[in-house]
């Protein structure tokens, strides 16, 4: 990757990034263990707590004055194999903070281990014990938006579309930070001559396979393995997305979100000029990573409050 295509806040920070080969054990054991020792410095007026469900365990973050009684169910990234709620900490206890909503964080099983339609079930069961015990958290069941980073804002999109064909209650918005949504992708071996910083192609290619526990690109993969795979998208929650023009998802997200507004859903789209993969995540106090946050916590403030 050429340099000087990397937004300038983002430069250093990428420096310190690792260049880590999630293929071997255990390097997706580091990537597991390294973010449950992260520590989120508490809020004032936000309580945090794991709640065990008994099929999935949920962080949740709620904030002691409640407005309007919306929430939002977090899914974490990670290339589906590695990865942790608590690396999002901050984003949840401060969209808590500001928005008065409560969020939800799932931690969802990983692949290979754990592979198709693990993760998507145990986003669907944090999804149902919202709905049935949401009230006795002041959550309005019928006002939750879904969303997640990357492999998770992959299954949030996933999940939509399979709520959208099964349940009577929906999601009011998907909230959606550079998702992984088309192993096609990953099946286009142009692509890693490119040297896409944060999440290459081959990573890429490891993280579908393992998921899906076939080829990457394969003819025919199960309905919501892969959102970009569904033919119709009409009747879908409006969407807020983003995607940097530097990395590897560039195309296939930017595709997704034409199909959704010919499909007739409300998209809110932003393409970041330098922008590397997750950069929210890893450089969150860099001016660019602060001001996509907050443009996005507008467009979430203005769903949950119509």
């Amino acid at each position: 990757m050429d340099v000087e295509r990397v937004h300038p806040e983002l430069r250093a920070p990428l420096k310190k990034l690792p260049d880590l080969d999630f293929s071997k054990r255990w390097v997706r054991l580091l990537g597991r263990v390294a973010p449950r020792l992260m520590r989120t410095p508490r809020l004032a007026g936000v309580s945090v707590r794991w709640v065990n469900t008994g099929a999935v365990r949920l962080r949740l973050y709620q904030p002691t004055t409640p407005r309007g009684g919306a929430a939002l169910l977090w899914i974490h990234g990670g290339g589906l194999v590695i990865g942790s709620p608590l690396q999002d900490g901050m984003l949840c206890a401060q969209t808590a903070a500001q928005l008065g909503i409560t969020v939800v964080a799932l931690e969802y099983r990983l692949a290979p281990e754990a592979p198709f339609p693990a993760a998507l079930d145990d986003a669907t069961l944090a999804w149902d014990w919202i709905q049935h015990h949401g009230a006795s958290l002041g959550i309005d069941p019928a006002r939750v938006v879904i969303g997640g980073e990357s492999a998770g804002a992959g299954i949030a999109a996933n999940l939509a579309q399979r709520l959208y064909d099964t349940a009577e209650t929906q999601p009011i918005g998907q909230w959606l930070f550079a998702p992984m949504l088309d192993d096609r992708t990953a099946a286009k071996v142009e692509l890693d001559a490119v040297d896409h910083p944060v999440w290459t192609n081959k990573s890429n290619r490891y993280g579908w396979e393992a998921y899906l526990g076939r080829a990457a690109g394969s003819p025919s993969i199960p309905a919501y393995a892969a959102a970009a795979r569904r033919e119709s998208l009409a009747g879908l929650p409006p969407v807020w997305m983003y995607v940097g023009d530097i990395e590897l998802f560039h195309d296939e997200i930017v595709d997704y979100s034409r199909r959704l507004r010919e499909a007739g859903v409300p998209v809110e789209f932003e393409v970041l000029a330098g922008a590397a993969h997750g950069f929210e995540a890893w450089a969150p106090s860099t001016t660019l990573a602060k001001e996509l946050v907050a443009r996005a916590r507008t467009w979430l403030a203005a769903v949950v409050a119509a």
